[in-house]
């Protein structure tokens, strides 16, 4: 009788230690438990933790809560000024609701993939190319909230989308290629010529300032000398002044004038040529000086005698 006490006793002892391991559950700290008893959902989310159900008629089942990482595969569409371009994406998203998420929809995750992928696309035939290359963060927002609509039902909260990658045709590579080459010598010749303009705004004030100060120039140009020559250069470029070769094409047209104006106060009348020259006579002594013989007129070469020759037979 009493073994068979014991034996009974050991016996309940090992069933309950089988309840016990059936009914004990442990939820993570990033999961979040929901319990059917019987096919029916109960309203109690049991947190992490240990936790108990009721073996063979609950059924406990786990939910991630951590934001899942979905990679949105590349889709290939015409833009609205039809290019073709393919894009990929990556979308941030997490579970709000545990029990929406295992009730609303069958595979939350690949809800979640296929929406992302029809709403990339709409997206794209929507947007111009400048923008999708320029403006993604506009282009984020939009996708963000066309994927977020539907899954607020399905107990998903839909952190952000990033678009990654733009892929484009060679041939419209090459063409932005070249109208960026043709930017960048644009604004290249625009800064020279700004340039430009400032420095000859500076060289038109230096040279009225030198302009007042001629002794300026002088230090200038030895200022010149001195960096050409320190550079031990075997040729020295020497500046010539604009103001020398003035004077020396000025002095050049006194020298014609000033004979023109001897000549007309000698005879009355400039010279007619070399016949003119015997009928000059001698200036009139000044007083106090001894007068001076008139010239003798040269004979030219027709006026002159023949001198005889004679003949030795």
């Amino acid at each position: 009788m009493v073994d068979a006490l014991v034996t009974l006793i050991v016996v309940l002892a090992c069933l309950g230690a089988l309840g016990v391991l059936a009914a004990a559950r442990v939820v993570k700290q990033y999961e979040r438990g929901v319990v059917f008893r019987l096919g029916r959902l109960r309203s109690d989310i049991r947190g992490p933790g240990f936790t108990m159900i009721a073996p063979f008629v609950d059924r406990l089942q786990k939910v991630n809560m951590q934001i899942v990482t979905m990679p949105v595969p590349a889709q290939e569409g015409i833009t609205r000024d039809n290019v073709t371009v393919r894009v990929d994406a990556v979308v941030y998203f997490k579970v709000v609701d545990a029990a929406e998420a295992l009730v609303a929809v069958e595979d939350y995750r690949f809800a979640v993939s296929q929406m992302a992928q029809t709403s990339l696309r709409s997206i794209i035939g929507k947007s111009d190319l400048d923008d999708l290359l320029s403006n993604r963060e506009k282009l984020n927002q939009g996708l963000e909230l066309m994927i977020d609509s539907p899954a607020v039902g399905w107990g998903v909260h839909i952190d952000r989308v990033e678009i990654k990658d733009v892929s484009l045709p060679e041939t419209m590579k090459r063409s932005m290629a070249r109208q960026a080459e043709a930017d960048r010598e644009r604004r290249a010749r625009v800064i020279n010529a700004d340039a430009e303009l400032q420095a000859s705004k500076k060289l038109a004030e230096a040279a009225s300032q030198m302009a007042d100060t001629p002794s300026a120039l002088q230090l200038r140009l030895l200022q010149t000398v001195m960096a050409v020559a320190a550079e031990k250069n075997s040729t020295l470029v020497l500046p010539i002044p604009v103001e020398l070769l003035r004077f020396l094409e000025k002095g050049q047209q006194e020298i014609p004038a000033a004979a023109r104006t001897e000549g007309g106060a000698e005879g009355g009348a400039p010279a007619a040529g070399p016949a003119a020259a015997p009928e000059r006579e001698a200036a009139p002594a000044q007083p106090g000086q001894p007068a001076q013989p008139a010239r003798q007129a040269m004979p030219t070469l027709t006026e002159r005698e023949p001198e005889p020759h004679t003949v030795e037979r």
